[in-house]
């Protein structure tokens, strides 16, 4: 069975013609993706990196790494959000750049060990089972090589900003665009990386101002955040 729920994937394909739309319901997406991307980049300079970017959707972060130097592959299961990031790439001229339908699972049979870097963005959270998913990244990046993961923390405050604020009272994003309950804790993600052979290496947060609009990244994991893992040698 694919690890995907259907209503998720649906939910997110309806949504695909807005993906490139700064000011649509993936503005904060375009607005932390400058602040991921640099971090990652610090820890890991992109140019000639083989990079997988798993749940890539429309692929603001798979475009962004290219821009960088890196070969990437972005995978999804959205197949309307896969067209859309195929299609900016063409119309950009986004070179390095590739986009595939398949599940990590699959790929991570089909390329062991095959890449440098392997991302996987505000995906976990929409999955059934984001421990199987952390074990195909595992396989997928090559020994010394990076994992970079982020999703949102499981607690009382988490509650409050990523659904209630963000969702109900600033509109940010679509109400129902996510479920308390798959929210993940960063001890559980550490472990969930630790039984995948990972080794963590360091974890930030990201936070909204409401009065600035903006958002900044640092110590403070208690909404959004995001880990650095590597496999060893």
């Amino acid at each position: 069975m694919t690890n995907a729920d259907p209503q998720e994937l649906a939910k997110f394909g309806d949504l695909a013609h807005r993906w490139w739309d700064t000011e649509s319901e993936f503005k904060p997406l375009h607005q932390i993706n400058p602040l991921r991307l640099d971090w990652l980049s610090s820890l890991c300079p992109l140019v000639g990196k083989q990079v997988l970017d798993v749940g890539c959707g429309g692929g603001i972060l798979s475009d962004s790494m290219a821009r960088r130097g890196a070969q990437v592959l972005g995978i999804d299961l959205a197949t309307k959000a896969l067209r859309v990031a195929q299609l900016h790439a063409m119309e950009a001229g986004t070179e390095g750049v590739e986009y595939r339908e398949i599940a990590v699972e699959a790929l991570a049979l089909e390329r062991p060990a095959s890449f440098d870097v392997v991302t996987c963005m505000e995906m976990l959270e929409h999955v059934p089972d984001p421990a199987s998913v952390v074990r195909a990244l595992g396989e997928l990046v090559k020994p010394g090589g990076w994992v970079f993961l982020s999703t949102l923390n499981r607690n009382l405050k988490s509650f409050l900003f990523a659904i209630v604020g963000a969702e109900y009272l600033l509109k940010m994003i679509p109400a129902g665009t996510h479920e308390y309950a798959r929210f993940l804790r960063p001890s559980e993600l550490a472990q969930f990386s630790r039984d995948a052979g990972l080794e963590l290496h360091s974890s930030r947060g990201l936070s909204y101002n409401p009065l600035t609009q903006r958002y900044s990244m640092g110590a403070d994991t208690d909404v959004n955040y995001l880990l650095a893992c590597r496999k060893p040698l």
